[in-house]
C-alpha cells in the first residue's frame, strides 16, 4: 500500500468524515505483522533525518491535529524516538498568552517553524484558530472564515523557503475516545493527563467534526497536504504516519553534501602526524 496516496486529502475535494472508517487498517497488516515494518521505518527515519540535517538546505514541518486522546503525544514519541534529538524540535500550541493575543494568530506559529536542516513537529498548530476559535465563538464568523486563505498563504511562503509540510489529522471515533478516557481514569500512570476540559469538549463533537471537515477540504494542497489517519488502532496510526514521512523524505532524494575541505591534504596531515607519533 502506498500510504501517501491512500490517506492524502485531494486538493479541492470535499471531506466527509462520516464516510471514513477510523478503525481502518491495512488488510495485509496486523499489529504483529507490522512490527518489522515499523522497525524498518524507525531505522529509515533516523537515516533520512541525518541526511536532511547534513544537507542543510531544506526543513520539514509535521503538523498533528486530532480530537482529545487521538494520540498526538504517542505519535510524537514514535516519530521523534527514531530521530537524533539534534535538529529535531516539538512545539505544543495551547491557549494563547496575553502577548500572543496582541498579534495576528500566525505570529506565534511563524516563530516556531523549523530552520534549515531541522525537523519540527507541531502538537496542534495554526489550525487551532479555525477549530476551537470557531467552535467556541472566540472570534466572529467573518474572522475565522478569513483565516483559511491566510493559512494557505502562510504555508505557501514556507514552501517557497524550502520547508516541506505534512499535516496529519489523527481520526478516532467518539466511542474510542470514551474508551480512552476510561483507560486514563483506570490507569494511575495516565491519570495526570486528565483535564476537565477534555470531558467538557465532548458535547461539541459534531461542531468540531464540521470544523475539521472545512479545514481539511480548504487547506490541503499538493505541497502542503493533509492526511486523514485512521487512529482507533494505535499501532496502525504509528505505522501509517511513519510510512508517509518516510515516503515523502525518500522522494526528496537527499544526499550528503560534498566535503568542504581538501580530503587529500587532510589525509597527508594525518599520515604525517601518525608517522611522527603525534
Amino acid at each position: 500500500m502506498n500510504y501517501t496516496e491512500r490517506f492524502k486529502v485531494r486538493p479541492g475535494s470535499s471531506v466527509k468524515l462520516e464516510e471514513i472508517d477510523p478503525g481502518f487498517t491495512n488488510p495485509r497488516e496486523s499489529r504483529k505483522l507490522s512490527t518489522e515494518q515499523i522497525k524498518h521505518d524507525t531505522k529509515r527515519l533516523r537515516e533520512l533525518q541525518v541526511l536532511l540535517y547534513a544537507d542543510g538546505r531544506r526543513s520539514l514541518l509535521l503538523c498533528l491535529q486530532g480530537m482529545d486522546t487521538a494520540g498526538k503525544d504517542g505519535t510524537i514519541t514514535h516519530i521523534l524516538g527514531a530521530m537524533n534529538p539534534q535538529g529535531c524540535n516539538v512545539v505544543a500550541f495551547k491557549k494563547p498568552s496575553a502577548e500572543e493575543l496582541r498579534h495576528n494568530f500566525l505570529w506565534r506559529i511563524r516563530r516556531a517553524v523549523p530552520g534549515p536542516g531541522e525537523v519540527t513537529i507541531f502538537n496542534r498548530s495554526q489550525y487551532e484558530d479555525v477549530l476551537i476559535a470557531r467552535v467556541h465563538n472566540l472570534v466572529s464568523p467573518d474572522t475565522w472564515s478569513g483565516r483559511y486563505d491566510q493559512i494557505n498563504t502562510f504555508e505557501s511562503s514556507l514552501i517557497n523557503g524550502n520547508t516541506h509540510i505534512l499535516k496529519f489529522f489523527l481520526y478516532i471515533s467518539k466511542r474510542e475516545q470514551l474508551r480512552r478516557f476510561k483507560d486514563r481514569l483506570d490507569n494511575p500512570s495516565k491519570q495526570w493527563k486528565i483535564r476537565e476540559a477534555d470531558y467538557e469538549e465532548r458535547p461539541f463533537w459534531d461542531e468540531y467534526t464540521a470544523a475539521y471537515e472545512d479545514a481539511l477540504s480548504r487547506c490541503s494542497s499538493d505541497h502542503a497536504p493533509w492526511f486523514i489517519i485512521p487512529s482507533n488502532h494505535k499501532w496502525f496510526r504509528n505505522l501509517a504516519v511513519a510510512r508517509i514521512v518516510v515516503e515523502h523524505m525518500e522522494a526528496l532524494k537527499l544526499k550528503f553534501p560534498l566535503p568542504a575541505v581538501d580530503l587529500e591534504n587532510i589525509r597527508k596531515e594525518y599520515h604525517s602526524a601518525k608517522a611522527l607519533g603525534q
